[in-house]
């Protein structure tokens, strides 16, 4: 047991002490732990140490933290008042917007969690076609109906309504949409995962889930807005029949949306999808402002060129460091190392937050508007001196007393 208020210590489980830094809460006050404050790609702990963070809220800010523009907006909402007994005029304003943003969303309802939006587009797909099976390819979140075997709590019956499709492999997929055509409700999958998806495999998605009557969900929560303003879809050219967003969609405020057919969106009618607080004004009116910013300064393709200099960095490092660092994935607005062990992560993440940078050891590190070359390259040198300096601690024979044995 431990004293923390929060069980685990925060509600949050990737900021958790030991998924960042591989340590436990209490392990090391050197490490941070909480975050008091955090402006354009910097944040400050509870010490008061600043560092120059890759984290960035888990991806949900794309323009930096504390954005002047998306928090006046915020503030102007709040000021306004931020819930009441009607829905709000800038929830069909900032529809409007997103559908005019993003061609192939006709409806759009809005939502507090990554995770609820995506369960909405699944409902939804189940109502439509009077089906119950699922096949995913990503993370979705934490609700029961996309959780793998073993996990405590989610009944079997639930968790066998769900399978998993293979990223990348055009003829697997095809094979299992295939195998449970009369039975499938939706298909839902994450676009980007840890590599670009191939043109085959995203055509496959297409051309099956329709030959099955079932409906395609692209899980754009990561990548709409940094990949392009409609994400994969736009980057890719190919059309989901509902796309799921959040993360940057408001940068960092708590907003997410499902959208797409029309006919699909108007099922919402038919079942029970509602929140008290998917009509807060505040988020709704920091979206609108997002959207606004990003479309008038392409925000996307600046993120791509950033990206582009850490990942190259990142491939430097790596051949550098073979020993260390076995692979390189992602792609430029988001990417990260594969390390050769869990211990080699670990440290990497704590020798990096000593000297300044939080940086993830798993997927994913984002970079954000506000990094700026310098940043990159400050950030690929402290990287270097702390894979330097744990190559050299590996090399050194471990320090003991003498043998004295005759």
């Amino acid at each position: 047991m431990t004293d923390w208020r929060v069980p685990g210590f925060t509600s949050t489980g990737s900021k958790r002490p030991d998924v960042l830094f591989g340590a436990a809460p209490g392990e090391s006050l050197a490490l941070p732990r909480r975050f008091a404050r955090a402006s354009g790609c910097r944040v400050w702990d509870e010490n008061g140490r600043a560092y120059v963070d890759y984290v960035m809220a888990l991806g949900a800010v794309a323009l930096g933290y504390a954005h002047p523009e998306v928090d006046r907006a915020a503030t102007d909402a709040i000021a306004h008042g931020v819930v009441g007994p009607l829905a709000p005029v800038i929830e069909e304003e900032l529809a409007e917007a997103l559908c005019r943003a993003i061609p192939w969303i006709e409806a759009v309802r809005f939502l507090k969690s990554g995770a609820e939006a995506v369960a909405a587009a699944v409902r939804l797909a189940r109502v439509a076609t009077g089906r119950e099976r699922v096949l995913g390819c990503g993370y979705h979140g934490w609700l029961d109906w996309c959780q793998g075997p073993g996990t405590p709590g989610v009944p079997a019956s639930v968790r066998s309504l769900h399978a998993v499709l293979p990223f990348n492999d055009a003829e697997r997929t095809r094979a299992m949409i295939r195998a449970e055509r009369d039975h499938l409700a939706v298909v839902v999958v994450e676009p980007v995962i840890h590599a670009e998806p191939t043109r085959e495999w995203l055509e496959v998605l297409r051309s099956e889930t329709a030959r099955a009557g079932a409906v395609l969900v692209f899980d754009e929560i990561k990548t709409a807005f940094r990949l392009a303003i409609g994400g994969a879809g736009e980057r890719y050219g190919v059309t989901p029949d509902l796309v799921v967003l959040g993360k940057a969609l408001a940068n960092g405020y708590p907003l997410a949306a499902v959208g797409g057919r029309a006919d699909v969106m108007r099922r919402v009618t038919e079942t029970w999808i509602s929140s008290t607080l998917a009509t807060e004004a505040v988020s709704l009116a920091a979206a609108r402002a997002t959207l606004g910013f990003m479309q008038r300064e392409r925000v996307p393709a600046r993120l791509q060129a950033t990206g582009i200099n850490l990942l190259a960095g990142f491939r430097r490092l790596a051949e550098a460091h073979p020993a260390l660092v076995t692979a390189v994935r992602g792609i430029p607005e988001m990417c990260f190392l594969e390390f050769a062990s869990e211990d080699v992560s670990a440290e990497l993440a704590r020798g990096a937050a000593e000297r300044g940078v939080l940086f993830k050891r798993t997927a994913y590190n984002f970079v954000s508007l506000a990094h700026e070359a310098p940043d990159i390259e400050g950030t690929l040198t402290v990287l270097d001196e702390t894979l330097q300096a744990l190559k050299t601690r590996r090399r050194s024979p471990p320090c003991g007393p003498p043998d004295l044995t005759v």
